[in-house]
């Protein structure tokens, strides 16, 4: 997703939590709390399936719109989060992508699940 892209979705997530005048509910548990609940939901579209399964899955457009509106979920409660703690959400993966990649160096990680300690 381009920085304006993201901005402007930013924008319209705040216009909307100011126009209903929910910023008094959304505490930073609150938020995390939420983050949490969704990524919970997106988890339950897979509850109790195998692999194979989940895989079958994607060709069916309810089960995609429903992978997507739960993943949107999560990222409009971390957009609210970043905007209440005053950090960018894109500076943040940034930086993080950077600090993986030290600890993940290609050579060392490449095709191995070895957490970064253990490679």
């Amino acid at each position: 997703m381009a920085d304006s892209q993201y901005e402007k979705i930013a924008a319209e997530v705040l216009k909307f939590r100011d126009e209903r005048d929910w910023t008094q509910f959304h505490t930073i548990q609150g938020l995390i709390t939420s983050v949490n609940l969704e990524a919970s939901e997106l988890m339950e579209l897979t509850q109790w399936k195998t692999t194979d399964q989940i895989e079958q899955k994607i060709q069916d457009p309810e089960f995609c719109q429903a992978i997507k509106e739960e993943s949107a979920d999560v990222l409009l409660y971390l957009t609210l989060l970043a905007e209440k703690m005053g950090f960018s959400l894109l500076d943040a993966a940034q930086e993080k992508l950077t600090k993986n990649a030290e600890k993940y160096p290609v050579d060392k990680a490449r095709g191995n699940a070895k957490k970064y300690s253990s490679l």
